[in-house]
């Protein structure tokens, strides 16, 4: 698995996803709008993984304070984690590193070795998220069956968690226990998260793949071409309604109509206990311009308008089952996710 994150010596390294797979390049974070610009132009995304960067932003923005001024107040800790709080809206494992990393703070404020032990909380945050994955990837693949297709949406694996992965870790898992499968990802546009990342990371693990365009999902449904689809989460409600990668909702649908086993992967962190149902999730509309482009290159008319919202939510009823941490959470899903958390 590639090397996307790692922490030296006060500063943050994030391998910029805008460039793979082509490129292999890191960017270094010495300040706190450093880390906030790298959530925001996605060079790091996927929920696990910005609630990983937020927990070390906090780190990086209380050592930059520290070295400005001498000290770190409650007011400077509670100002970071807004600034980063408001970068994505939709994830909700952002909001859960942060209180996470001010529950550390306020523990530990007048603690001579505030910003080691704040060091030491963003490093668990991440080791966890790892461990957590291969855990849930070892549950997830007893779904999957020898010769399975597997078709999944936009990147859940390595690259947007700590390591290892969510959707791509169950697949990874079953790859490991000798299963044989192949797995269809979709081009996930407009960033093709789909064709860049999780391609990339399916081929490096030797574990063989297919790429389509979004809008052949309904047609292999409808041919048999696809035995279970496993996709990760972005934030998950009391009710398992589930918000995911814009499109997410609408190969539930075809997975439905044709009775093929839908599964979400997520760690528990992806789960909001304080909302309801889906109806409560803010989702992210990111710039039209996002649409119109492809990198620097202009795809249509310059004065049309475009509409790009990040992501969708699938109601719980079509959802066969959620895949996490501490085990597979069947129906009833209200009832479960509380007993399970």
């Amino acid at each position: 698995m590639i090397d996307h994150i790692y922490w030296k010596e006060g500063v943050l390294y994030l391998l910029d996803q805008r460039q793979l797979p082509f490129r292999k390049e890191y960017v270094e974070c010495r300040s706190l709008n450093d880390v906030t610009g790298a959530i925001k132009k996605m060079i790091v995304r996927g929920a696990p993984l910005i609630g990983i960067v937020a927990a070390y932003g906090v780190v990086v923005g209380a050592r930059e304070i520290i070295q400005r001024k001498g000290h770190c107040s409650d007011a400077d800790i509670q100002n970071i984690s807004r600034k980063l709080l408001i970068t994505r809206p939709t994830a909700v494992n952002l909001a859960w590193a942060l209180k996470r990393m001010q529950d550390a703070y306020n523990l530990h404020k007048d603690d001579p070795d505030m910003l080691n032990i704040l060091t030491r909380e963003a490093i668990s945050i991440h080791v966890e998220d790892v461990e957590g994955n291969r855990i849930l990837g070892a549950y997830g693949s007893d779904l999957i069956d020898d010769g399975d297709t597997i078709l999944t949406h936009c990147n859940a694996g390595a690259l947007a968690t700590g390591g290892y992965g969510t959707a791509l870790g169950v697949i990874r898992a079953a790859h490991e226990k000798g299963k044989r499968i192949k797995v269809i990802a979709t081009e996930t546009r407009p960033y093709f998260q789909g064709a860049r990342l999780t391609v990339f990371e399916l081929h490096e693990a030797g574990i063989e793949v297919e790429l389509i365009p979004d809008n052949h999902v309904g047609l292999l449904c409808a041919r048999r071409g696809i035995d279970k689809v496993i996709v990760g989460a972005d934030r998950i409600a009391r009710n398992g309604d589930t918000a995911n990668k814009i499109g997410t909702f609408m190969i539930a649908l075809c997975a439905h109509k044709y009775h093929i086993p839908f599964y979400v992967a997520a760690p528990q962190s992806t789960f909001d206990r304080a909302i309801d149902n889906g109806d409560l999730i803010e989702i992210e509309e990111r710039d039209g311009k996002e649409v119109k482009y492809l990198r620097k290159t202009l795809l249509t008319l310059e004065d049309v308008k475009a509409r790009y919202y990040s992501f969708d939510v699938t109601p719980a009823k079509y959802i066969s089952a959620i895949i996490t941490e501490r085990g597979i959470i069947d129906k009833p899903f209200k009832k479960n996710i509380q007993r399970l958390f």
